[in-house]
């Protein structure tokens, strides 16, 4: 069900907090407690009251000291056992909201990351959530027992003046009207806050994880200048809500002050008068203390409720994105058939078309290369046969079957993937290996792919083997050893089907002849895919596919495109250096 559906803001923000199913019994004992706690303080003054009124030391014995530091003591305990149950419930809720949106990022398609920054996906899931959590655990019990503690104190104050109590009540409205316009304004200013928050971890992020780039291109000081202007605008927002606040706290203190004199000075008179005692005067002010106090509270209270409640709008839209179903289709039982791309159409925007009517057929237990000039839709073809994408038109099939049958879990998980850089996570050299694998692997199966991928020739010369760290995104590996560890995490996985995304391109030529060694153990009787970008890799390949502009061209080996294919050919005798009589000896 939608969130967005669900009502308007109020509702909408409600129905978040409700969905992390926060503790009911947990929420009623702290809220029975401060309650209790609020209680107390309303009978404090009125002991006070009489205490003042019938003093004399004759009657002030030890049970009303046990009395009034017992009353204390109550109030103490159950306030700060009240805010430990409290503070347990946000923390729950901000976990079990954290986990809500880590658990959607992980099953939202790759087309939304193409479209929004990490940083501010990381910026949702810290700071707009630690906001919520500063709501529940700080605000919420104050707003609730302010509350009681008011309308108590307002009883008990028409009882003992109904006509100064009016007085205070006519400031009411005065306040209201202070406060609305204030937090409309702070609403706009919080949630601009928010997205720029965002906007600047998402900077950070980038740029420091790619601080090598940064430091060889010499570009310290544009970054230096990128990141000087997400500060001075997150400052510029700070302002903002300094100004608010600003004018928040000095009005509601004149509220405050000159209801104090008012009563001070309306209530001389009336204990003159002889209307008022000196005890009912003293306890007058202790229980407008009780109603100004929380009135002060309930400022920071819609404060922060309206950063709270533009934090989970973010959220919610998030929450609401349509996500990938791991699981739903069928399981495959037969993966050695041929992959039909029938008249597929695919465009990252719709006006702008990548692969149009592509036709083609990738048959079992076979190699077969996609070549074609750069931008001509190779890595594109690679996503939509991972499934990272739907194609705009046409369907892909497995035999007679659409592969959008089989659910994305059993359709992956035939997959073995080594791009040009294989992507290596921070831990062990182990961890890669056994990456994303859901069974127990032994040490025995883990060597044997190491040494098919050649990669037991560096491991061993580590002094910790396999439990080597190797750095944040693999930094302290080299590229050979970084696309070795992926060869070794494609074998364990024993995949059916390979795409192999040139694999050795950006290597030297010793790694190139090692990597190479180790791919052919990989592809060895699998279905394998290979986007060429240099042809002497793919001239034994079973079929070469030639794209060019999002169309296939071509389709046949490397002696029938040499002699049917005027841009194959004009790519052979580019990289394989063949004149004409070589080129003529080749066909």
């Amino acid at each position: 069900m939608s969130l967005q559906k669900t009502g308007g803001k109020w509702r909408v923000f409600f129905q978040l907090i409700k969905e992390t199913k926060p503790s009911k019994t947990r929420m009623a004992i702290a809220g029975a407690l401060s309650i209790l706690s609020t209680i107390v303080g309303l009978v404090i003054p009125l002991f006070t009251k009489n205490l003042i009124d019938d003093f004399s030391f004759e009657d002030f014995g030890s049970s009303h000291i046990i009395l009034l530091i017992s009353a204390f003591i109550a109030q103490a305990i159950t306030s700060g056992v009240s805010i430990y149950l409290l503070n347990h419930v946000g923390q729950h809720v901000v976990a079990r909201l954290r986990e809500r949106l880590w658990l959607k990022h992980l099953h939202l398609p790759v087309r939304f990351y193409d479209e929004h920054k990490t940083g501010e996906m990381i910026s949702r899931m810290t700071n707009d959530t630690a906001i919520l959590k500063g709501l529940i655990t700080d605000h919420i019990t104050n707003f609730f027992t302010g509350i009681i503690a008011i309308i108590g104190s307002f009883g008990i104050l028409l009882y003992l003046d109904w006509q100064m109590t009016l007085i205070m009540l006519a400031l009411i409205p005065l306040s209201i009207f202070i406060l609305l316009p204030l937090g409309r304004k702070m609403y706009k200013v919080s949630r601009g806050l928010q997205d720029e928050t965002a906007s600047f971890t998402a900077l950070l992020s980038e740029v420091l994880s790619h601080v090598r780039l940064v430091k060889s291109s010499n570009a310290e000081q544009r970054e230096y200048n990128s990141g000087k202007s997400g500060i001075s605008r997150l400052f510029q927002f700070g302002l903002s809500e300094a100004k608010i606040h600003a004018l928040i706290g000095p009005l509601i203190s004149l509220v405050i002050m000159s209801l104090l004199v008012m009563i001070l000075g309306y209530g001389g008179l009336r204990v003159q008068e002889g209307v008022l005692s000196s005890g009912d005067l003293v306890a007058f002010i202790l229980y407008l203390f009780q109603i100004v106090i929380p009135m002060t509270q309930f400022t920071a209270f819609f404060t922060q409720l309206q950063k709270a409640m533009g934090a989970s709008e973010r959220m919610i839209e998030i929450l609401d994105e349509d996500e990938e179903s791991l699981n739903s289709g069928k399981d495959i039982e037969n993966i050695n058939q041929s992959i039909h791309f029938k008249a597929v159409d695919f465009g990252y925007k719709k006006e702008e078309p990548v692969l149009t009517k592509v036709d083609l057929e990738i048959k079992p237990g076979q190699t077969t290369a996609i070549v074609g000039p750069s931008g001509s839709g190779k890595t594109t073809l690679f996503s939509l046969a991972e499934r990272y994408y739907v194609p705009s038109g046409g369907e892909i099939f497995l035999g007679e079957t659409p592969i959008g049958d089989y659910s994305l879990a059993s359709w992956r998980e035939q997959i073995g993937y080594v791009s040009q850089e294989s992507p290596i996570t921070s831990g062990t050299i182990k961890e890669n290996i056994c990456y994303g694998l859901t069974r127990e692997v032994t040490d025995e199966e883990i060597d044997k792919a190491a040494k098919m991928a050649y990669a037991d020739q560096f491991i061993g010369e580590y002094p910790d083997g396999y439990e080597t760290q190797v750095g944040e995104r693999g930094i302290k590996l080299s590229g050979g050893q970084r696309q070795r560890i992926g060869i070794a995490r494609a074998l364990i996985r024993d995949p059916n089907v390979l795409l192999l995304d040139e694999a050795t391109s950006s290597l030297d030529s010793h790694s190139e002849i090692v990597v190479q060694k180790a791919l052919n153990n990989l592809m060895a009787g699998r279905t394998t895919i290979v986007i060429a970008h240099r042809l002497s890799t793919v001239i034994d390949a079973d079929q070469i596919i030639f794209l060019d502009r999002g169309r296939v061209t071509g389709i046949g080996t490397h002696a029938e495109l040499l002699e049917t294919h005027p841009m194959y050919r004009e790519f052979a005798v580019q990289q394989l250096k063949l004149n004409h009589l070589s080129l003529n000896q080749t066909i």
